[in-house]
């Protein structure tokens, strides 16, 4: 399995997900502001890693704390980094539970509670990955090709993946298919990441550019799409990688099934809709330049958000580790959650 995210003795480790696929380099974290520069500068990125990776750089920073008095500081500077993933925040929520309940402990202990929580969310997100793989494969059909956005997989988690995890798990299975990954511009996470990925689980995949999602759609090869979120609204209106709304309408046009597969803290069930959703916005010189080679003009004006919202009418299916809600999600959503 591909270890995207560990904690050790020397600090947090990962994998720079900036260097694949040219090059497989782990770097370690050894406080919390080297987790957040992490975080921010996209070395670890995906919704689920990167609420792991907030609950480790808290307790990384604590460690090196001198008292619980910096506990605050800590959590707002992971907070910063990044507004879209609610992964975040709710990681972040949980360590502040946790630390709120150990008030009568002493700091060591604190720290050491703090660790072991930070930990336990590593475990606990493998698991829940692989519930999603089996909630979600049955929906796979057999001998098509799965189409897919953006990454959402080993690397976007702990491991094993969400929308990469259902077709891990319709894989072994025994179902028959392939994948196609768009290559995910400007970022090209589905060309560096999706395909790396898939090449190491011996998956048979296929590179498109995003513009391609239309053609191969309406060519009748494609049984379904499987996306990943980084936030959910309680109406179901799913945040994802810029581009993810266009295939989403392409697929309902052409009559195929659009899925999500996410996790139950990727919902944010405070929001009435996706309208509410902070979109991340990022450097224009992703867009005007690719791996620093520029591809535009000097001076070029680019606009650059990071993530887009599809509207719930999309959505075919959202597959959680609890379950799989459809349509009217208000009260699918919550059934989940209750």
């Amino acid at each position: 399995m591909i270890e995207t995210i560990q904690w050790t003795d020397a600090g947090v480790v990962m994998i720079d997900q900036t260097r694949l696929p040219r090059e497989e380099v782990y770097v370690t974290c050894i406080d919390h502001h080297q987790v957040a520069e992490a975080i921010r500068s996209m070395v670890i990125r995906g919704a689920p890693a990167i609420g792991i990776a907030a609950a480790m750089g808290i307790a990384l920073g604590m460690r090196n704390a001198k008292s619980s008095a910096e506990f605050d500081s800590i959590c707002e500077t992971i907070r910063s980094t990044r507004p879209t993933a609610v992964n975040l925040s709710w990681a972040i929520e949980r360590m502040r539970r946790v630390f709120a309940e150990s008030s009568t402990l002493t700091f060591a202990e604190i720290r050491e509670r703090l660790i072991a929580e930070a930990v336990q969310i590593r475990l606990e997100d493998i698991a829940i990955n692989q519930c999603i793989g089996k909630n979600g494969a049955p929906l796979i059909p057999d001998g098509k090709t799965v189409l897919t956005h953006c990454n959402a997989g080993a690397l976007a988690t702990a491991g094993y993946g969400t929308a990469l995890g259902v077709i891990r798990a319709a894989v072994a299975s025994g179902k028959n298919i392939d994948v196609f990954a768009g290559e995910t511009r400007p970022f090209l996470q589905g060309a560096r990441l999706t395909i790396w990925e898939l090449q190491h689980d011996h998956i048979p995949a296929t590179l498109i550019t995003d513009n391609m999602a239309g053609h191969f759609l309406h060519s009748g090869r494609i049984g379904c799409v499987v996306v990943g979120a980084d936030r959910i609204a309680s109406n179901g209106d799913v945040a994802n990688k810029i581009g993810t709304y266009s295939v989403a309408v392409l697929a309902k046009e052409n009559s195929v099934p659009f899925y999500v597969a996410a996790p139950i803290s990727t919902l944010d069930l405070s929001l009435a809709s996706g309208d509410e959703i902070p979109i991340e916005q990022r450097a224009a010189s992703e867009v005007t330049h690719v791996h620093g080679v520029p591809v535009a003009p000097e001076g070029t004006e680019a606009a650059n958000p990071a993530f887009d919202v599809t509207p719930n009418r999309y959505v075919t299916a959202i597959i959680t580790e609890r379950g799989v809600a459809r349509a009217p999600y208000t009260e699918s959503l919550r059934g989940l959650i209750n």
